[in-house]
């Protein structure tokens, strides 16, 4: 999410397992003596992490406690709080509303470009906020799975339970006060250690694991023959070796982010970089090259379509 002055106004651009147990609510141990002292080198992020997935383990950091904004990769948890749903229902229709679309009109915010009256499902929609990053896609769940009689008042009670999946989890630092990333106060902020435990949790969920994992998807609205094509803003993804995911996420406060995760063999490794000046792709392939003790060559980024979002 980039904020650009337009005519003096201020508009906002947005760009684009293991088993959910008591083991994923865990804290991170932390690294050796030996490993904190050694690292990836030139990493040019103000905060990052590095974490063992299995064994759940710090393997590196910087400035890891730090609060900052996260921009888009807050849909990490709007996932997260619809997935972890008692009973959630992931073929349930939802219709697109105007509101949706006029939001993400009104904030500049990156879009799935969902059409008024199209019935999309709850999986389907997951796709449409993690792969575009869509904040329309992002605002149908929060308005869906949150409770009271306006809208202004579900989207109010699912940030609610944002924060509250978040103090479950342990993130100790972290505070929502936005569905989708796009905070008018600046208060939607974490850390990348909080991010990590997150990202573990997240991964631990099947559909989140698939659904982070797709380079592109096409959907077919439920209710009428119109045909949905999106691509994952993550570039990581069909460029480096063993890549699984997870998000990006770019503002002017919280410069770019991207939470990512790559399996070789049977280990997992997860990642999260705040704000990266131009460099997060790089740095994220220099943290998981060092995590799997490889040099990989020079990385080719999978290349978006020019129409495609971008974050």
């Amino acid at each position: 999410m980039h904020m650009v002055n337009i005519g003096g106004r201020r508009a906002f651009r947005w760009g684009a397992g293991l088993t959910a147990s008591t083991a994923a609510l865990a804290v991170a141990l932390p690294a050796t003596t030996a490993e904190a002292a050694t690292g990836p080198t030139g990493i040019a992020a103000k905060g990052a992490f590095l974490l063992d997935n299995g064994p759940n383990r710090q393997l590196w950091a910087k400035d890891a406690d730090t609060k900052r904004q996260m921009a888009s990769t807050t849909k990490i948890m709007t996932a997260t709080v619809v997935l972890d749903t008692k009973r959630v229902n992931l073929d349930k229709q939802i219709t697109v509303k105007k509101s949706y679309r006029d939001y993400v009109a009104r904030e500049g915010g990156s879009t799935a470009d969902l059409k008024v009256g199209d019935k999309l499902t709850v999986r389907q929609l997951l796709y449409g906020m993690m792969l575009p990053s869509g904040c329309d896609a992002a605002y149908a769940l929060a308005d869906n799975f949150g409770t009271g009689k306006t809208e202004a008042q579900r989207t109010k009670s699912f940030i609610a339970q944002m924060n509250a999946k978040a103090k479950a989890l342990g993130m100790k630092n972290t505070r929502y006060d936005s569905f989708d990333g796009i905070s008018q106060s600046g208060g939607n902020v974490s850390t990348p250690r909080d991010i990590a435990k997150l990202a573990r949790h997240a991964l631990g969920n099947s559909t989140f694991a698939t659904v982070v994992k797709a380079s592109s998807t096409r959907q077919k609205a439920t209710n009428v023959n119109r045909l949905y094509t999106w691509y994952n803003t993550n570039r990581l993804l069909g460029s480096y070796k063993g890549a699984i995911g997870i998000k990006t996420g770019t503002g002017t406060a919280a410069g770019p982010c991207l939470v990512f995760a790559a399996q070789r063999g049977k280990r997992t490794v997860v990642g999260v970089i705040l704000n990266d000046p131009a460099k997060r792709y790089p740095d994220a392939v220099k943290m998981l090259d060092w995590s799997f003790n490889t040099n990989s060559p020079k990385v080719k980024l999978r290349q978006l379509p020019s129409f495609a979002q971008q974050d």
